[in-house]
């Protein structure tokens, strides 16, 4: 039996690596991945490397073992995601794993915003391959905003169609922390768990907050939807990736983003690491 982990030279696989790291021996530990290569360090770490690729469903018949353990972290390519994981999680029921845990959306069903509808059905299959699971439903990391902050600086303003909404979001670390608890724990199975900073935080309070960080003036412009999605199209983005996000500003309005279950803070033991904290440290660096 191993506790192996999909998509693991990516920022939150990483995270989860090393966390398992400081839980169980590396031997125990498997990383799922397209490239050897780009996971040459933790191969040195004596962490076993098993190369597959959510898109080629014939790669994954020997990515995991009867018994294994398995954290099926999200794909990054939005409008493909859901035949990707159904690969995998066919994949996890034909090796015969003893768990499936799964990073989906805080909310679950009730998040009615696009972005949500791959994690959704994602979790639909995985109910239906009869695999033990855990569905992790992350809220936003804190680090969508704290690796972004130059437009912020460059411009004195935090630009958003989010209105008064507010966002419950921690960092990378702290749902690294939770997946690892959960791989590594017992009792988890079948239960579903809305991941969220203890705190949410308005998007007038982080303009306040990179102002009072750097001693700027920072203000917060909420903008309509339409003139969000020419701002994001004119620095480069795709018209269909802006449209997605000005969804997802609409959701946080909503409030669909501000749950503060506790769940997160109570699957790592600790208090999830406060905004304050992830803006400092991305500033300092």
């Amino acid at each position: 039996m191993s506790f192996v982990v999909t998509g693991a030279t990516g920022h939150l696989g990483r995270l989860v690596i090393d966390e398992l790291l400081t839980r169980v021996p590396a031997g125990d530990i498997a990383a799922v991945v397209r490239d050897a290569d780009k996971a040459a360090d933790l191969a040195a770490r004596g962490v076993e490397l098993r190369v597959a690729d959510y898109s080629r469903p014939e790669t994954l018949k020997d990515a995991f073992h009867a018994g294994d353990r398995v954290l099926l972290i999200s794909g990054s390519e939005v409008g493909k995601r859901v035949p990707q994981h159904a690969a995998v999680a066919d994949a996890a029921k034909e090796a015969g794993v003893a768990l499936l845990a799964y990073t989906g959306v805080l909310g679950g069903p009730d998040a009615d915003f696009a972005l949500a509808d791959e994690h959704k059905a994602t979790e639909t299959h995985i109910l239906g391959t009869g695999v033990p699971y855990t569905f992790l439903r992350n809220g936003w990391y804190t680090e969508v905003f704290s690796e972004n902050l130059a437009p912020v600086l460059e411009h004195g303003a935090v630009v958003a169609n989010a209105g008064d909404g507010r966002v419950a979001s921690a960092a990378r670390a702290d749902y690294a922390a939770a997946a690892a608890a959960v791989l590594t724990g017992e009792g988890h199975e079948n239960t579903a768990y809305e991941l969220s900073g203890d705190v949410a935080w308005s998007f007038a309070e982080y303009a306040a907050l990179v102002g009072e960080l750097t001693g700027r003036d920072i203000a917060y412009n909420n903008v309509p939807g339409e003139t969000r999605k020419g701002i994001l199209v004119g620095a480069g983005l795709p018209a269909g990736f802006a449209d997605i996000l000005v969804d997802v500003d609409y959701a946080i309005e909503r409030g669909l983003l501000a749950r503060t279950s506790g769940d997160l803070s109570r699957l790592i033991g600790r208090p999830t690491t406060p905004l304050r904290d992830t803006l400092a440290a991305a500033l300092a660096s």
